[in-house]
């Protein structure tokens, strides 16, 4: 395998790692935290200490979470309030994400620089952006309200709303 010589941010090195955890197990939706570091460490990519790695998923990349150091939004917290270390995915376009994180030059970043990716993984941008446009358009099981979207939507779907609500309301005293 290629390597290249500039030496990769430990954010870019865990973007790798759950993007190839992603697109190992499409049948998964999320990752533990113990798991995007031990992939990371196996590309071996990371030169510096592995508990970098794993404060990186744990928090300084993770969308939702307050920001500590870093205002990335590169991975998303599935399970949110429960005990750490918690399951992570990709962050997509359109998931919440803590107010603290808006504003930074970086907390806009979703995914490395391509000019910054070992030319192996170039492609996983590539995958990241079929996969997001994909999984963006699938009803969340995660969140229970946002799976109801677009449901009943054929009661009415030949009646204008009000209508369909004065026929409710009829008989009502």
């Amino acid at each position: 395998m290629l390597r290249t010589l500039r030496r990769m941010s430990a954010a870019d090195v865990v973007w790798i790692a759950t993007a190839l955890l992603h697109q190992g197990n499409p049948s998964r939706s999320e990752f533990s935290v113990q798991e995007i570091k031990e992939r990371a460490l196996k590309e071996d990519l990371w030169k510096g200490d592995a508990k970098t790695i794993y404060q990186h998923a744990l928090q300084h990349c993770v969308a939702n979470r307050e920001p500590n150091n870093s205002k990335l939004r590169m991975l998303y917290d599935t399970r949110p309030g429960e005990d750490r270390p918690g399951y992570r995915r990709l962050f997509r376009q359109g998931d919440h994400f803590d107010p603290g994180r808006e504003g930074s030059k970086y907390g806009m970043r979703t995914t490395p620089l391509r000019e910054e990716l070992p030319e192996e993984y170039l492609t996983l941008l590539d995958w990241y952006e079929e996969w997001s446009k994909q999984e963006g358009s699938r009803k969340s099981t995660l969140d229970p309200l946002l799976a109801l979207y677009g449901s009943g939507k054929h009661i009415w779907a030949d009646e204008h709303a009000d209508e369909y609500v004065a026929r409710l309301r009829e008989g009502w005293e």
